[in-house]
């Protein structure tokens, strides 16, 4: 079988068995990232080690390399989407719990990390690298049980959406602060070297995206270009997350994020989303979650490897709802209303991923740990349903009338 043909089987079923993993995930009743990230693992080398069979064999390594790239490509117009479904007016209305909720819920992450982890051998900028991908969030699935609980309008639900914004646009920025320093010596000069080119291209990304976009997205609009607003888009994304990694000294995600979000200001918005939402997720995004598993061998953690990972899955809940919760505290939610709060920001998703992924490519972590980080992912996810749905009674889904949630 020639190698363009082993590459479209392999891409073939990949994305059916991500589709089909979806359905029965949302079935369920957890998001389709979480059956996703389990036939990844299947198809991976913890169970049937796909690349591996006798039809891909001979092409292993050119397999593995091109849907790497198709991955980090995925990853890419993720975070552009991410960016673009933020609702920064949203974000304000929410407030000082929310506010309060997304900051202490990164910094406490960061901190017991780098108290727990160095007596399993970790080094402190491992720990504090390990911190920032704890420090992640994805609240999908607690929106969608809130939604079914009919509670997503409260509060409660407004605070928890304007967190996780809080909570991701921290993490990106202090993950590219982490990684520009990680790259460079540690003197003071280094420091305030890197902290202004990051400040030279937030600055100069967001004139222009504010400035320009809106003036050449009507301009391509009124050009016979087939598809030239989805174009322009895309080819935006992608020199906005090079010259972020290139000039800013941060993570490629943050400029492909920020390209998102200046988007998302202008009337472009509408024109843009429903279908960049095709490709990503008909095609790219797919092939990032279950990459996750085809790049996890969760064998190699080993029974050496479990109180590792019960000691990174307590961090991850502990920090959660104790940072968060206190935030809600401090920005006058009741107790219940505050640990409601903190439970529904336990949940672990896409952006943890990405900031994992960030690290095993750097040699910061290695597979097992990134293993155990896949499994944190999963028993986050699992968990934070079962934990709402005790939180609130059984009447609550009569007292407010459900909205919709992007997926």
């Amino acid at each position: 079988m020639s190698p363009l043909l082993q590459f479209l089987l392999a891409l073939a079923l990949i994305i059916l068995a991500a589709k089909v993993s979806g359905y029965v995930s949302t079935r369920m009743g957890q998001p389709a990232v979480l059956g996703e990230l389990v036939i990844g693992l299947i198809l991976g080398p913890t169970v049937l080690d796909m690349f591996h069979w006798n039809m891909f064999a001979s092409q292993e390594g050119h397999l593995g390399e091109m849907f790497y790239d198709l991955a980090q490509l995925g990853v890419l117009l993720l975070m552009f989407m991410a960016g673009l479904e933020v609702e920064l007016r949203a974000m304000r209305q929410a407030g000082r719990p929310a506010v309060l909720s997304g900051v202490l819920g990164v910094v406490a992450p960061v901190l017991l990390g780098m108290a727990a982890l160095p007596p399993f051998g970790f080094t402190m900028q491992q720990a504090t690298f390990m911190g920032l991908v704890l420090a992640a969030t994805s609240v999908s699935i607690s929106a969608q049980t809130l939604m079914e609980l009919g509670v997503l309008r409260s509060k409660v639900g407004t605070a928890l959406l304007g967190a996780a914004v809080v909570d991701d646009v921290l993490v990106i920025l202090l993950l590219s602060l982490f990684t520009a320093l990680f790259d460079e010596s540690s003197s003071a000069f280094t420091v305030i070297f890197v902290l202004i080119r990051m400040a030279v291209f937030l600055l100069v990304a967001v004139w222009f995206g504010v400035r320009w976009f809106p003036r050449l997205g009507l301009l391509v609009d009124r050009l016979p270009i087939s598809e030239g607003i989805m174009a322009f888009a895309i080819v935006i994304t992608l020199l906005y997350a090079w010259t972020a990694e290139e000039v800013g000294g941060m993570a490629a995600i943050t400029g492909a994020f920020l390209a998102g979000l200046l988007f998302g200001r202008t009337p472009l918005r509408h024109l843009i989303q429903p279908k960049m939402h095709t490709v990503a997720y008909g095609l790219l995004v797919p092939i990032f979650f279950v990459s996750i598993g085809l790049e996890a061998n969760v064998r190699a953690v080993g029974l050496h490897g479990i109180p590792l990972t019960l000691l990174i899955v307590a961090v991850a809940i502990v920090s959660k709802v104790t940072g968060c919760g206190l935030g809600g505290l401090l920005g006058g939610l009741y107790r219940l209303d505050a640990l409601r709060l903190g439970v529904g920001m336990i949940s672990r998703g896409e952006v943890g991923l990405i900031v994992a992924t960030v690290g095993l490519s750097s040699g910061l972590i290695g597979e097992d740990t990134f293993a155990i980080v896949v499994v944190m992912v999963l028993a986050s996810t699992l968990l934070t349903p079962i934990l709402l749905r005790l939180l609130y009674p059984k009447t609550a889904g009569l007292t407010a009338a459900p909205t919709a949630v992007q997926p």
